[in-house]
């Protein structure tokens, strides 16, 4: 292992471990993923490799999680869920009691902490862990198909080892459980892009939610109209999380890549692509830094196993996707009629969808540059970039 290496952390343990048949989270998801990267000969190599994981210890959940509650999550596990447990949050159309649930978790722990020491250890400079980003958990609560969150507990591994975290949240639903965790610190910065909480479960992650004490201006929430398409994503991209990159200057970034964003997701209201994860995935290329990579939402499996392997097609450094479609024999790789490889076709935007989204979505990066920005020594959003500021001024913050 070397650290060029980008790590995909799988163990054939975790295949068979699964929700209630009736529940939209699939876990079959990372599986077909690692699947399709075999079939197309993307998985292999010097590079782009598989790495085994592990299960996450007791001691190590409870860097996050309480006792008391890890013991409800396991005695529900076994058939057992008391009125404590139901208090915690289980049991709910969100939160079904069935065998697998801590087994699963703490499995998406292991390999969450795994990445997280591969990146601390040099010997990679991506991991992805799809099959984690239970980022709706909370110390003593589970929600939102979230029992255990490994992306907080690979966040606190990273920042014990010294390094400066940016938590970069893209799924469709607000990262709730991970602002709790990180809300008055500053040495993880949690960014937050996602459907307004207006419209979306957990009905959280409005823009006036900056963080307190220490961590004020740390915790930032750009919240996306319902429709929201490409164009209006990218530009509130580049609007916040680019300058906010440059000036905090983190040591290594957690991604959290939900595809409950993309257009036809049955519990989300976005209009994106995939061709939106190329452009993400590009730009954080550009800033050098090692990232750990958090699978999430996404609740149309065939689109979300499209959107993951895009990602890690581009993080592997890989040309022209079109050799992954007509040249594997006619394949059908796209939902519905279209066949044109890992990237979807591009959806029309209408007047009346950009007049819904566009005036909203200005007013929120507005307000973001007039609340969060002064925190970080920026004023209006700024170019591009990665690294110290534009005009090379932006020193990290103590």
């Amino acid at each position: 292992m070397h650290d060029r290496m980008v790590a995909f952390l799988y163990s054939p343990e975790i295949d068979g471990l699964t929700y209630p048949p009736d529940c939209p989270f699939k876990t079959q998801r990372a599986g077909l993923t690692r699947q399709r990267l075999l079939s197309f000969g993307l998985l292999g190599g010097t590079d782009c490799v598989e790495v085994p994981t592990r299960q996450a210890t007791r001691p190590e959940l409870e860097a996050f999680h309480d006792p008391a509650y890890l013991d409800q999550l396991e005695r529900a596990a076994g058939g057992d869920l008391t009125i404590e447990g139901f208090q915690m949050g289980l049991g709910g159309s969100d939160t079904p009691v069935f065998r697998d649930l801590f087994e699963y978790g703490r499995w998406a722990c292991g390999a969450g902490l795994d990445a997280a020491d591969l990146l601390i250890a040099g010997k990679a400079k991506v991991a992805f862990n799809l099959f984690g980003g239970f980022h709706h958990a909370m110390p003593a609560r589970a929600g939102g198909f979230c029992y255990l969150n490994d992306v907080v507990l690979a966040c606190e591994r990273l920042a014990a080892s010294g390094r400066r975290v940016l938590y970069l949240d893209l799924d469709a639903h607000h990262g709730d459980g991970v602002q709790e965790a990180f809300y008055r610190r500053r040495d993880v910065l949690t960014l937050s892009i996602h459907e307004s909480g207006r419209t979306l479960y957990p009905w959280s992650g409005f823009e006036s939610e900056i963080g307190e004490g220490p961590g004020l201006g740390y915790n930032v929430n750009v919240p996306l109209p319902a429709g929201t398409y490409d164009e209006a994503f990218l530009g509130a991209f580049e609007a916040v999380t680019v300058p906010l990159l440059g000036a905090f200057n983190p040591d290594v970034i957690v991604l959290e890549l939900g595809m409950d964003i993309l257009a036809g997701d049955p519990l989300t209201h976005l209009q994106m692509t995939n061709n939106v994860v190329v452009d993400v995935v590009e730009q954080l290329m550009k800033c050098g830094r090692p990232v750990l990579v958090a699978g999430g939402g996404g609740y149309h499996v065939e689109n979300t196993v499209r959107g993951w392997a895009l990602a890690w097609r581009t993080f592997c450094g890989e040309g022209d996707e079109d050799i992954y479609s007509l040249g594997l024999g006619g394949v059908m790789l796209g939902s519905s009629e279209w066949a044109g490889g890992l990237r979807d076709r591009a959806l029309v935007v209408t007047e009346e969808q950009r007049q819904a989204v566009e005036p909203e979505l200005r007013s929120t990066i507005d307000r973001l540059s007039q609340t969060v920005f002064p925190h970080h020594g920026l004023g209006i959003p700024s170019a591009p970039g990665c690294g110290p500021g534009q005009d090379g001024q932006h020193e990290r913050p103590v």
